[in-house]
């Protein structure tokens, strides 16, 4: 398995090449000059390294504190090992700071952050004990974070990144996960889910933030190279999908296990994260398209792990097996329509363990919660959450690579913008038609299934 798992991330970032770009083409100079500065367009840079980094800690530091108190707040007997993953995501930051800020600056920034969880627990605590003095003292704790971080970023940065600025959008972090708890406690369920994935994404926005301003202070560290190019969007909006995917089959999975009430809240946060992939198809391909999509990615992805919940509720060994069928035939046939769409320069068996990689990290992280590992659960999901991010590094090099010009600072983009929800508002055009290429794919992918099954 781990292999597979080693492999998959290169693998499925190269399936994304496809053939029949267009190029932009002036003539004469300006033509060198253009396909000269095209062949610098990377999303492999120094700076775009940073900010994808800040982009992984800074957003599973969300999406485990979110998890963290909903898990105390019900009791889970897994509450434990997200408290302890919490506080192991704080300590992860250390080496990227210190990497920047050196040992001091790396010890100062970590004991406020690790500090700063306890809060969490203080909130949980007076919520479900109606304490409205311990609600108000832990929102105070809380402002006390927001003022010592902005202060320490201030200072680090050297005015790179403002305190107000700062200030302005750890207090908006603050109230995203304060919201998305009390909404949950209070039976809003959907409600919840909504806070949850404009919180989620707003995370993006604070490491874009940081990670210019850290550039901007220090260009020589990192090459000269910027956090805010086309190139570095593209990179963290795949980021961004690809672990709010594996985030939310963790959730709702567990949550169907366990037969919660956010359940069927936490499905329809999965439509909402399908529904951002189809937005952008449609934009780029049309309405066939999406729908082509949609099935796919639905039937053979989301249907599949929803089918693992109610085996394993019902103790359903046959209906186990088949939803695990279902899901290595997406793998195996989806693997074999990349082979063919990129003339097997990514070989179809290398394309089928990509695509089987993730799938494995889904279905072990869920069948060791279901087996009461619960520390093992929690581990696999943080690696399954880590892995995601080579996606979004190789398959974001793999587009430019073949589309460089659309990427290339200062040109227009080429998509149109689809306002896709759940996602920032800057994102740029090209951003925007890399999804939908992405899109394209799996669509094409239900496309070969259809055929193979009616030759069946």
């Amino acid at each position: 398995m781990k292999n597979t798992k080693k492999f998959a991330a290169t693998a499925m970032a190269a399936a994304l090449v496809l053939p029949g770009t267009a190029a932009f083409a002036s003539g004469g100079g300006d033509e060198m000059k253009h396909e000269d500065g095209a062949k610098n367009v990377t999303v492999k840079t120094k700076a775009a390294d940073l900010r994808a980094t800040l982009d992984q800690l800074l957003s599973e530091h969300f999406v485990l504190a979110v998890m963290d108190m909903k898990k105390q707040y019900d009791g889970s007997k897994d509450a434990k090992y997200y408290e302890a993953a919490l506080k192991q995501n704080a300590l992860d930051m250390t080496p990227a700071i210190a990497s920047v800020y050196g040992e001091e600056g790396a010890k100062q920034f970590e004991k406020i952050f690790v500090d700063h969880n306890k809060y969490t627990t203080d909130l949980v605590k007076a919520v479900k004990a109606d304490d409205q003095d311990g609600i108000n003292a832990s929102k105070a704790e809380t402002e006390e974070f927001v003022q010592d971080l902005s202060s320490f970023l201030d200072t680090a940065t050297e005015g790179k990144l403002p305190k107000a600025a700062a200030e302005e959008v750890l207090r908006a972090h603050e109230a995203d996960v304060y919201k998305t708890f009390q909404q949950y406690a209070a039976g809003d369920y959907e409600g919840s889910y909504n806070t949850f994935r404009e919180g989620y994404s707003r995370m993006y926005d604070i490491s874009k933030a940081l990670s210019v301003a850290i550039t901007t202070q220090m260009p020589e560290k990192f090459d000269n190279t910027k956090a805010d190019t086309k190139a570095a969007d593209l990179r963290s909006t795949l980021n961004s999908l690809a672990a709010e995917h594996v985030a939310l089959a963790n959730i709702s999975m567990t949550a169907g296990v366990d037969q919660a009430k956010d359940y069927d809240a936490a499905n329809w946060a999965e439509d909402m994260h399908t529904a951002d992939f189809k937005a952008a198809m449609k934009s780029v391909y049309g309405q066939a398209g999406a729908d082509q999509f949609e099935q796919v990615w639905t039937k053979n992805h989301i249907e599949a792990q929803a089918n693992l919940v109610t085996a394993a509720i019902n103790d359903d060994k046959k209906l186990m097996g088949d939803a695990q069928e279902m899901l290595k035939m997406f793998s195996n046939d989806f693997g074999a329509f990349l082979g063919a769409a990129t003339e097997e320069n990514l070989p179809t068996k290398a394309a089928q363990e990509a695509v089987s990689g993730h799938e494995t990290y889904i279905q072990d992280t869920f069948m060791q919660y279901t087996e009461g590992d619960y520390k093992g659960s929690v581990d696999t999901f943080r690696e399954s959450y880590a892995y995601m991010y080579g996606v979004g590094a190789n398959l974001g090099d793999a587009i430019v690579k073949q589309s460089p010009e659309k990427f290339m600072d200062g040109t227009p983009g080429s998509m149109p913008n689809t306002g896709n929800g759940g996602m920032s508002d800057n994102n740029t055009a090209a951003t925007t038609g890399a999804i939908a290429l992405f899109g394209l794919a799996l669509g094409a992918a239900g496309i070969v299934l259809a055929r193979k099954r009616q030759n069946a």
